[in-house]
């Protein structure tokens, strides 16, 4: 199973064979497609980075509170389930060039041994 992120804009240019998953608070109106709740931002941290746009303080605490509860193996099983074992695409708001905790996730799970690349960005093929 390969492991992609993306943006919601850029859902509609996945392969059919790659399932999109929601990974942020709350998924654009009318989202069809599963979330993955363990890896979206709390709101305790959330509302503040929106306010002081503290990209340090976003990633020290989204590292404590959300990736340093979690194991990268567990978390990459749990993502094969909700995508019957093919690949899928880790989802939420900002463009590729735009700071977001997709990146945080991506750079978690490929130092943990796993290769995750934006789509359409680092990897052109599915």
């Amino acid at each position: 199973m390969k492991i992609y992120t993306t943006y919601f804009a850029n859902v509609r240019n996945l392969p059919d064979e790659v399932v999109p998953i929601a990974i942020c608070g709350k998924p654009i109106f009318n989202w069809i497609y599963p979330a993955y709740k363990k890896l979206a931002p709390k709101w305790s941290f959330f509302s503040v980075w929106q306010k002081t746009r503290d990209n340090d303080y976003y990633i020290k605490h989204f590292h404590e509170e959300v990736l340093w509860k979690l194991a990268p193996h567990t978390v990459v099983n749990e993502l094969s389930e909700i995508s019957k074992g093919k690949d899928c695409a880790l989802v939420c708001y900002e463009a590729p060039d735009k700071f977001c905790h997709r990146h945080l996730v991506a750079d978690w799970l490929n130092s943990a041994g796993y290769d995750v690349n934006e789509f359409g960005v680092d990897d052109e093929k599915a």
